[in-house]
């Protein structure tokens, strides 16, 4: 039986490891935002349907482990249970960049560079926090 609190935390771990938020991660695995709220919150305890969905998205993670937290998560890694890496790799992110904003700005004219024929019209920055900053033209 899948004790809830723990498989919770390794759900949260996974979370972290890919540098998703819970909205995203609901998105990429195709499960309504509220599901993962509840089982973050131990409302509700994972369905097989669930567990099958997070292991199609990310088909790294090892089952065993995310069932009862025996194996290895991330996959290669010499602990049972390592913390995730500092550094994540995503659109915005520089570690030898001290001022976001600007190498934001850099992304973003690359980005719309590539694609000269088209405005852009509104950008929108998620926070880990779960707040956002809306930028609109």
């Amino acid at each position: 039986m899948i004790n809830n609190e723990e498989f919770t935390k390794r759900l949260k771990k996974v979370i972290e490891f890919y540098g998703e938020s819970a909205s995203s991660f609901s998105e990429k695995i195709g499960v309504q935002r509220s599901s993962i709220s509840h089982l973050l919150s131990g409302r509700n305890k994972p369905s097989l349907e669930f567990i099958l969905k997070v292991l199609s998205a990310y088909p790294e993670i090892d089952l065993y482990w995310l069932m009862n937290g025996k194996g290895q998560f991330p996959p290669g890694a010499k602990k049972e249970t390592p913390t995730p890496s500092p550094e994540k790799k995503d659109l915005f992110s520089n570690p030898k960049t001290t001022t976001p904003k600007l190498e934001i700005e850099k992304k973003v004219t690359q980005i719309h560079s590539s694609n000269n024929s088209k405005e852009i019209d509104r950008i929108v920055i998620f926070y880990k926090d779960g707040s956002f900053s809306n930028f609109q033209n």
